[in-house]
């Protein structure tokens, strides 16, 4: 997953300081030339798109599309020294760190979405998705219509609980921090369900202690484009990040998808769309 042996990586574990209040952002490819750093956000728990691996490193499909992004960046600028710096973000804070210029890219799980975009830009769609439940196995879950009296752990402020709250929904709603909160909920009897992104469920349910304790809902109960998140309005970088995943989606995306989904011939028709509607010409 390493570019190059000149491009150094340093993983910073702890979110840098961003700039003063009030302070301007910088255009990111100017900011990337002078400082010789690219600062990319990362999950630590949103396996298999961005989560920190038995290493201590970021991992995952989106960091994998953050490297190649980071790779062309060294390229295009002539930067050989380019060094990349990680930074944890949360649901709660990445469109902060961003738009305060703490990240200049994340490589996450995050929904494109219009109301985000009043804050932040987003790349190419990177994946698509659905809303859906992990249960444990004993309380009998297997759809939305199954959470009657029921504890659900939910990300606050995400699409899923928007989401959710459309539904015929009528179980109770246990705020959780992140993923990793959600599996233990279940796992610690907490929770009944914990309700995400069925890709993000199915990472959680393989890492679990005893996966055979949980069932994953066949069901999906909301539309989830994916993207990688950027300041607005910043449009040399934008199209640097689009045209490096349009030149990947037409040549070498094969092998990292099924680094972490599994082949590709058997991936949907609609994840091959995507990647085939988004490869644009230089």
């Amino acid at each position: 997953m390493g570019l190059s042996s000149g491009f150094a990586i340093c993983v910073v574990l702890l979110a840098l300081a961003g700039p003063a209040a009030g302070q301007e952002i910088r255009p990111t490819l100017d900011k990337i030339k002078e400082t010789g750093i690219v600062q990319l956000g990362y999950r630590a728990t949103s396996r298999p798109f961005s989560f920190l691996g038995s290493d201590g490193q970021p991992a995952g499909f989106s960091i994998d599309l953050c490297l190649q992004v980071a790779g062309a960046i060294r390229e295009s600028l002539k930067l050989p020294g380019l060094k990349v710096a990680w930074v944890a973000v949360t649901p709660a804070d990445r469109i902060v760190q961003l738009v305060k210029g703490t990240i200049d890219l994340e490589c996450g799980s995050t929904t494109i979405t219009f109301g985000r975009m009043e804050q932040v830009a987003f790349s190419h769609m990177i994946s698509v998705d659905g809303g859906s439940l992990l249960a444990t196995a004993d309380s009998g879950i297997s759809t939305v219509k199954d959470l009657a009296g029921k504890r659900v752990g939910v990300i606050p402020h995400t699409t899923t609980e928007k989401a959710l709250a459309g539904t015929s929904f009528q179980g109770t709603v246990i705020p959780v921090a992140e993923h990793g909160e959600g599996l233990r909920g279940l796992e610690e009897g907490r929770l009944d369900a914990y309700a995400s992104d069925r890709i993000l469920l199915a990472g959680l349910l393989a890492t679990a202690r005893n996966p055979a304790k949980l069932r994953l809902s066949g069901e999906s109960f909301s539309y989830e484009p994916y993207g990688l998140m950027m300041r607005r309005g910043d449009n040399a970088f934008q199209a640097q990040v689009n045209r490096t995943l349009s030149r990947l989606y037409r040549s070498g995306l094969v092998q990292i998808y099924e680094r972490w989904f599994g082949p590709f011939a058997t991936a949907s028709p609609l994840v091959k769309a995507l990647y085939l509607l988004h490869s644009w010409p230089d």
